[in-house]
């Protein structure tokens, strides 16, 4: 209903189409069938200009549109896995309705599925019941939303970003020209990419919230308030909220992140305050490390080069560098090794950064070379750092 809603108030004529007759009757009668603040004068602005309708008849909605806009629940079997039963409902519905048409028609699904979704079970059920091909005979897209129940129709209005997932050019052009008005970045990827977004940012929202209870109940627990302190991190949107630490990659490192998330937890543990979350973030770390060493070893090659040694690119600190830890694991392992790195001269490595190095790697000094070249000529393997 707030997709119908907010389309037809921006001017495109909108069928609303649902089973139940009883949703149906109250869209025609300019009624919101949910709660949402702002709906229901969309609706009834939608009927007053003969822009929007509804109706259960899913072949008539086809034959008399361009684009349908699967917005159907996906809710959780059992075993945690997607039911997509509603979703391979009405795309056999539509696909029997493309059929009996001779124009090009447009599939996009709005509802939360996962990767792989769209083509290995929406275009599939819609050629299969069509007898046509998607990307040729039929347009197929994704355009995940990013709304909020209470905030639903500003959400649309406004959102933090635009995301089309286009199997087809001509599918990704239709539907950039229908939110070019939307003040918001129009982003387009592959379907499966777009998949993938949706999912991560639902993912990241609810690792946010865990984040800040599990914050809250340790700051409880020593005597602060927890949301006093989480208001100052929301001011920092130079790091805390923003793109940094926020690209997939190796393991984190340092004199400050391992350090400052084993102190924290360990106070947690002593207070009794649970912190699943806090508490898998090390091992989490380590497995990062842990696959960069199975993918080495699953090569047949004993001769490795390690093209950066420090824990970040641009420094020289080596404490806690999960690189570091990973060079100790193949060394113990028998592989031989050379190590460059043009931020790190040994002779130049002092205090707590040379008790670490030597604790972990102590011929260490014979491992580094200054030359990037004969690191390379030498190894079989290249990790880059």
């Amino acid at each position: 209903a707030v997709c119908a809603g907010c389309l037809s108030a921006r001017g495109h004529e909108v069928i609303g189409v649902d089973v139940s007759s009883t949703k149906i009757d109250l869209i025609n009668q300019g009624k919101s069938p949910i709660v949402e603040p702002g709906l229901e004068a969309l609706l009834q602005q939608g009927r007053q200009t003969g822009r929007l309708s509804g109706t259960t008849d899913f072949k008539k909605a086809v034959l008399d549109s361009d684009v349908s806009f699967i917005c159907v629940g996906t809710p959780s079997k059992k075993n945690g896995d997607l039911d997509l039963g509603y979703i391979e409902t009405v795309c056999r519905e539509i696909g029997f309705a493309i059929r009996e048409k001779s124009e090009r028609h447009t599939v996009v699904v709005r509802s939360t599925v996962l990767p792989g979704t769209v083509n290995n079970v929406v275009i599939p059920l819609i050629e299969d019941c069509s007898g046509k091909k998607a990307g040729v005979d039929f347009g197929v897209g994704t355009n995940p939303e990013f709304l909020r129940e209470s905030t639903a129709i500003k959400d649309y209005d406004f959102p933090p970003m635009t995301v089309i997932g286009e199997l087809d050019k001509q599918t990704g052009d239709l539907l950039e020209e229908i939110y070019r008005e939307l003040d918001a970045p129009i982003i387009r990827k592959t379907v499966e990419v777009a998949e993938m977004i949706k999912y991560t940012c639902n993912v990241w929202h609810a690792a946010k919230v865990t984040f800040a209870n599990e914050i809250g109940n340790i700051a409880k627990a020593v005597g602060v308030d927890g949301r006093e302190v989480m208001d100052v991190i929301c001011q920092d949107h130079k790091l805390n909220l923003s793109r940094y630490y926020m690209r997939p990659g190796f393991a984190f490192g340092g004199s400050c992140l391992p350090k400052d998330v084993r102190a924290l937890t360990y106070r947690a543990s002593q207070l009794d305050v649970e912190h699943p979350m806090l508490g898998s973030l090390m091992r989490s770390n380590s497995n990062q490390v842990q696959k960069a060493f199975d993918l080495i070893t699953s090569h047949d090659t004993r001769k490795v080069g390690l093209l950066g040694l420090s824990f970040k690119a641009g420094t020289d600190d080596l404490r806690e560098s999960p690189l570091v830890e990973l060079a100790e694991m193949l060394i113990g392992k028998g592989y031989e090794f050379r190590i460059f790195d043009r931020n790190v001269e040994y002779a130049r490595v002092h205090g707590a950064n040379k008790e670490y190095i030597e604790s972990k790697i102590p011929h260490v000094s014979s491992l580094l070379v200054s030359d990037l070249d004969e690191v390379v000529a030498s190894s079989d393997v290249l990790v880059l750092g």
